[in-house]
């Protein structure tokens, strides 16, 4: 099934779950206005439609109520699903939604009009992003860029070190790292804290009572 050239996606709809999603609502409206046609009902109303529902009718200017351009949604919809371009991009902390929007803008004049893109999360990347599609694999994340410069990164700290080889810069790297590690590993959950105030004691008297005065 070929792409319907002429309908696009809104950039609400970034992933194939958003696309399901838009497939189940429309197949779940064909049914009901198409039993009321069996019925003979004029007066039949539009059931309420989700957010992805609404944007995708007002970009496409699509009339719900017809059925020939429901149908055309509907295949539309599933082509995107089977045939459209797909890349995962992994971060190391979730992305805002208004920043997706730009960087799908961004994808969609570049590459693909009606490409869609899965968002994940890898903490251990530091910083960047890690984009993988059917056939291909992009390391943008600073782990990456670290690795790439490391004999750079041994030098300088060689520098630091006292003009130390890159070799026994490396050693000492790597006997801080397990050292820490081995620290991490052994450190014993901490004690409940004690209470700050010790229970209140009784206090002297600072006036000693008179003495009786003799007759």
């Amino acid at each position: 099934m070929a792409l319907d050239q002429t309908l696009r996606l809104p950039l609400q709809v970034t992933s194939p779950v958003d696309v399901g999603r838009l497939l189940r609502e429309l197949e779940a409206i064909d049914g009901i206005l198409s039993q009321a046609a069996l019925r003979k009902e004029n007066d039949t109303k539009l059931p309420k439609t989700t957010g992805l529902m609404d944007q995708t009718i007002i970009l496409n200017k699509i009339d719900l109520a017809d059925s020939p351009q429901r149908k055309a949604l509907a295949d539309f919809l599933k082509a995107v699903k089977s045939k459209a371009p797909l890349l995962h991009m992994s971060f190391s902390a979730d992305p805002s939604t208004a920043f997706i929007e730009k960087l799908l803008t961004w994808l969609r004049k570049e590459l693909d009009a009606n490409l869609l893109v899965t968002i994940g999360l890898q903490p251990n990347i530091g910083a960047g992003c890690v984009v993988r599609s059917t056939n291909k694999y992009f390391d943008f994340s600073l782990r990456q860029d670290f690795a790439s410069k490391r004999s750079l990164l041994l030098d300088k700290m060689g520098l630091v070190l006292g003009g130390a080889s890159p070799a026994a810069t490396a050693q000492q790297a790597v006997s801080v790292t397990r050292a820490v590690e081995a620290a991490e590993a052994n450190r014993t959950p901490a004690a409940p804290s004690q209470a700050v105030h010790a229970a209140p004691q009784p206090t002297a008297k600072l006036m000693t009572p008179p003495q009786q005065v003799a007759s």
